[in-house]
Parts: C-alpha cells; sequence; structure tokens
C-alpha cells in the first residue's frame, strides 16, 4: 500500500526531515537500538515496514514514528502516547493500555482493539479496514469515521449517534448501546443487530430497511 499525507500533515513535516524506513524484523526486534539511532539523526518521522510487536513491553511513546506498514501490536504495554502515528496499515491492537487518545491517527487497513482502552474518542479516524472493536470502551464519540470493512462492535459502549458513519461492510452490533438514530448510515453488509436499543422502539425493522441498505438480517 502506498503511504499518502494530507497537505496538511506534509506541512507539519519539516522540510529538511528524511523519512526513513525500517524493517523490524531486521532489527531483531531491538526497539532500544532503534531509537538511540533516531535520537543521533534529531529525531526524523520514520516507518516501519513490517509487524512491530510491542506488547507487554514498558514502552511509553512511539516517538516519531508515522506509519506502521504491517500490524501494530501494544497488548498490555506501558504505552501512553502515539506520537506522530498517522496510519496502520495491518491490525491495530491496543487492548488493556493507558493510552487515552489517538492523537493523529487517521486510517487502520486491518482490524482495531480498543478493548479495555482509555480512549473516549476516535479523534481523526475516518477509516477501518477491518474489524472495529468498542464493546464496553469508553468511547462516547465516533467522530469523524466514516467506514469499517469489517464488523463493528458497539454493545454497551458509551457512543450516542453514528456521526458521520456511512458504511459497515460485516456485521453492525447495537446491543445495550444508547444509539436513537441512524445517522448518515447508507449500508450495513452483513446483519444490523438492534435488539434492546431505541432504535428497535422507534423505527420498524421495514422502515430501518428503507434507509439502510443492510445486506443480511436485521435483528
Amino acid at each position: 500500500m502506498r503511504y499518502i499525507i494530507t497537505e496538511e500533515q506534509y506541512k507539519s513535516l519539516n522540510e529538511q526531515e528524511e523519512i526513513i524506513s525500517f524493517p523490524f524484523q531486521a532489527l531483531n526486534k531491538r526497539w532500544n537500538l532503534l531509537q538511540k539511532f533516531l535520537e543521533k539523526k534529531g529525531n526524523p518521522p520514520y516507518v516501519i515496514t513490517d509487524d512491530l510487536d510491542l506488547s507487554k513491553s514498558n514502552i511509553e511513546s512511539l516517538g516519531s514514528l508515522i506509519l506502521v506498514k504491517g500490524d501494530l501490536d501494544l497488548e498490555k504495554s506501558s504505552i501512553k502516547l502515539l506520537g506522530r502515528l498517522t496510519s496502520v496499515d495491518g491490525n491495530f491492537n491496543l487492548e488493556d493500555t493507558q493510552v487515552k487518545s489517538l492523537g493523529n491517527l487517521t486510517s487502520v487497513g486491518g482490524g482495531l482493539n480498543l478493548k479495555n482502552s482509555r480512549i473516549k474518542s476516535l479523534g481523526n479516524l475516518t477509516s477501518v479496514g477491518g474489524d472495529l472493536y468498542l464493546k464496553n470502551s469508553q468511547i462516547k464519540s465516533l467522530k469523524k469515521l466514516t467506514s469499517v470493512g469489517g464488523d463493528l462492535r458497539l454493545q454497551g459502549s458509551s457512543v450516542r449517534d453514528l456521526g458521520n458513519l456511512t458504511s459497515v461492510g460485516g456485521d453492525l452490533y447495537l446491543q445495550g448501546s444508547s444509539i436513537e438514530d441512524i445517522g448518515n448510515l447508507t449500508s450495513v453488509g452483513g446483519d444490523l443487530y438492534l435488539i434492546g436499543t431505541p432504535l428497535s422502539k422507534k423505527y420498524t425493522k421495514k422502515e430501518i430497511r428503507s434507509m439502510v441498505n443492510v445486506g443480511g438480517k436485521i435483528r
């Protein structure tokens, strides 16, 4: 996948900065060695070209990392800041972390897992290519999110509306949520689960289908 940044993001990069790429596996997963090298270079923006597994580590910040072309796993790590990270091409796992903000993150090509995280807003995130797991999370708003390629799980979440969301490629789980309106949603590729929601009391299944193209069943 080619890495594309917005004009605003481009301007935020100093013209003298060079974006450096590293395969994490080739570094024998030596994160501290990589950070020392970057520090000597003045901490330029950098890209990890394969998977980056920092789960259960004591790392607190990703520093000047802007892109991971593979999976990024931070589960049960000490991470607190995502730094300049704008994109993850693979899966992104933030389960059981202390991170409170997604910062500059705009897209995740695979799935995004925020289970038991402290994040309350999706911030600048616009798209998730795989599953988005927000079940029982502290997320209160989907903000700029427009599409989810896989399943979207919002059971028991604090999300009150679907915001700018237009499409979900897989199943959409809303059981136990407080969502009262369809918003801008136009299509759900799989099943739509509405049991016990304000939506199920407000609209009939026929009315829902007239507003949203549901590929599966409305439950």
